[in-house]
Order: structure tokens, then C-alpha cells, then sequence
């Protein structure tokens, strides 16, 4: 991974980017087992907007993320938690002791990983039975106005990737075969994600294949993604249709 695909957008992308519902993280304790004495390793944690949930269920998180600019953020965001701890380490070279951690979530970041060496970091540092929790937040891409989206930010945005960038995840149910070990875990929670303008233009400022504020076509993007906007939104509100997908193994 490259790690400072997300320097100098840390505020951005913890103000602007979604975060996961209450059914998501009941799901976490009622049937995986993730309690206030479970230590969880949060791998690629940002800054920090699923630690914050984990840490409200009482259990001890150790964030870890290579990147200072969305680490810090993370560190100030919660430097009152005494459950809460920072680690620079990145998601192929962990840091932390064998065999110390219950579960390991990754939430919005598994497709940057070099796949084989992080599962030998998970099969590393997890207790015996010890699981993996893959997440994402993916649109609706059969919804229209998803895809009249996608072809905006393709029109505009040399690096945009489509159903490979992070707010999409995996295509295919098989995706994970390779990973995990034996049968694994999936459910679906309904996430629909409420935008004033504001927060649509910024969400897409925070994504990898945003434009800089120099590029040639970067004031032509907001712009189109302004228009977009004020097309379809109503009172000044957009919903798009968002699902967390969650992805639950052993490694």
C-alpha cells in the first residue's frame, strides 16, 4: 500500500466519510462474541471511525495505521480512552505480540493490503480461534444515480476505479476464498447514507482518486458534482443507498 495516498486529507475524510450502523456492531457482540474483555486490533484504522465504536463497547482497541496525518487524528479523537491504543505499524508488519489479540477488524482498507503477508500477520498475532472481520460501506451500483455519479468522477478523475475503490468492496461472493480459512461469515446491514451538499462534495474530497485543488480539472469536478446535486436532491437533502458489508473468518 501506498501510505500516504490519504496525507493532508485526515479532517477531511473523518468528517465526510460514513460510518456503520448500530445493527452492524450488535451483530459484532451477539454473534461473534466481541465484549468489553475482547482486545481488538483495528488494521488500517484511519482515523478512527470504527475504533470509536468498537471502544463504546467497553472492549480495548489497538489502532493500527501507517499514516501519520489520519493517525493523529485518530490519537486526538480519542486520547481520553484508556482502552485506546495508537500504533504505527502498518497491516504486513503489525508490531504487536503473538497471539494477544481476539479479533481483528479491517473497515474500509483490505484492498490496499498485500493479501499473504497480512494474513501471516493475522494468523501471527491472534489467539487460537481468534477472527477476522473485513468491512465496507458499498453503494447500490445498480442504483442510477450511482452510476451517473461513477461517470462523472471517471470523466474527470484519472484515478478512479469504480467497483474496485473502497466504498464498493469485494464483486464477487467468492471474493474471499482465498483469505480465509474455511467458511466464512457474510452479512449484509442497510446503511443508507443522507447527504446535504456539503457533505456529498466532501466525501468524494476525501476518496484515493480525488483531484487536487491544482489540477486542471478539479474545479470542473465540484462543479459537476454540484450540478448533480442540485438536480436530484430535494429540500436540500440526498439519499444514496449504502450497505455495510461485513466478512467473518478464521485465518
Amino acid at each position: 500500500m501506498n501510505e500516504q495516498i490519504f496525507t493532508g486529507v485526515g479532517e477531511i475524510y473523518a468528517k465526510y466519510r460514513p460510518a456503520y450502523p448500530t445493527s452492524f456492531i450488535q451483530y459484532l457482540s451477539t454473534d461473534i462474541g466481541l465484549n468489553s474483555n475482547s482486545v481488538i486490533a483495528d488494521i488500517g484504522s484511519g482515523t478512527g471511525i470504527l475504533t470509536k465504536l468498537l471502544l463504546n463497547t467497553g472492549a480495548k482497541v489497538y489502532a493500527v495505521e501507517p499514516n501519520d496525518d489520519m493517525r493523529k487524528i485518530a490519537e486526538i479523537n480519542n486520547q481520553n480512552s484508556a482502552n485506546f491504543i495508537s500504533v504505527n505499524a502498518s497491516a504486513e508488519n503489525i508490531t504487536l505480540t503473538e497471539h494477544t489479540i481476539d479479533y481483528i477488524t479491517v473497515a474500509q482498507s483490505f484492498h490496499w493490503f498485500n493479501r499473504a503477508c497480512f494474513k501471516k500477520e493475522c494468523q501471527r498475532i491472534l489467539k487460537p480461534n481468534g477472527k477476522v472481520i473485513l468491512i465496507w460501506n458499498r453503494r447500490d451500483e445498480t442504483s442510477e444515480l450511482v452510476q451517473e455519479i461513477d461517470s462523472i468522477s471517471q470523466k474527470y478523475c484519472p484515478n478512479f476505479s469504480g467497483s474496485l475503490c473502497g466504498m464498493r468492496g469485494a464483486n464477487t461472493e467468492n471474493e474471499y476464498q482465498d483469505f480465509f480459512v474455511g467458511k466464512y461469515d457474510t452479512q449484509i446491514f442497510p446503511n443508507d447514507i443522507l447527504f446535504d451538499k456539503e457533505r456529498f462534495i466532501g466525501l468524494h474530497q476525501s476518496a484515493s482518486y480525488r483531484l487536487d485543488e491544482n489540477d486542471k480539472n478539479y474545479h470542473n469536478y465540484i462543479h459537476a458534482l454540484s450540478d448533480f446535486f442540485d438536480l436530484h436532491s430535494t429540500n436540500g437533502k440526498l439519499i444514496l443507498q449504502n450497505n455495510t458489508y461485513c466478512y467473518v473468518g478464521l485465518v
